[in-house]
This record gives structure tokens, sequence and C-alpha cells, in this order.
């Protein structure tokens, strides 16, 4: 049988490691050790943080609508509040979109709310 040399694939792990860590900083990206648990890591924190990105719009579209609410003398959760009672089913995104870029819009459905 013949010999099977595996240079060449153990090269071809390590070159794809490091072409994957390019950017990194000091040894993460030169030392294929480093630069291979640099990546777990990343990987780790990048499944955490889409995770964790759906709460942060979340808790900035909350703001955006308070905010709005507040100027037309309403508070936040007084609005949700009544927004349900109403029976109008606009998600936080549209309403946070509302108040930012089309303000009378958003003045129009707050007045619906408290009627």
């Amino acid at each position: 049988m013949a010999r099977v040399k595996r240079g060449t694939t153990s090269l071809k792990r390590r070159r794809n490691v490091l072409k994957q860590t390019k950017g990194y900083r000091f040894g993460r990206s030169k030392k294929e050790r480093e630069a291979r648990q640099a990546l777990f890591k990343a990987g780790a924190h990048a499944f955490a943080h889409r995770r964790r990105k759906k709460g942060d719009f979340r808790r900035l579209w909350n703001i955006k609508i308070g905010a709005s609410a507040k100027k037309l003398g309403l508070s936040y959760s007084k609005f949700i509040y009544s927004l349900k009672q109403k029976g109008i089913l606009l998600d936080r995104k549209v309403l946070a979109h509302l108040a930012e870029k089309e303000p009378e819009t958003f003045k129009k459905v707050l007045e619906e709310a408290i009627k």
C-alpha cells in the first residue's frame, strides 16, 4: 500500500483557520491554536448576541414610543394599555417607526387610542 503524507491536509486546515481570523489582534491571527480558540469564542458570542439584538431593538422601540407619547401628554404604559383596550394591533416596531418618521400618523393613532 502506498504511503500517505498528510501535510497538505493539515496545512489546508491551518490556512483556513488563519484566513478566518484575519484582522484579529496579536497571536489570535497568527498562531493556529489561539486562532482556533478565538474562532470558537467569536462564534459563541455571535450566536448569543443575535438573540440579544432582538431585545435591544425592542428596548429602543419602547424608548422611541415613550418619548413621542410623552410629547403628546401620555405615558408609555398608559398608551400601550389603551391600544390593547381598543384592540389596535400595531406592534412596537411599527409604532416606533411611526413615532420617528411619521409623527402626524402617530398622533392620530394616539388620539384613536385615548378616545
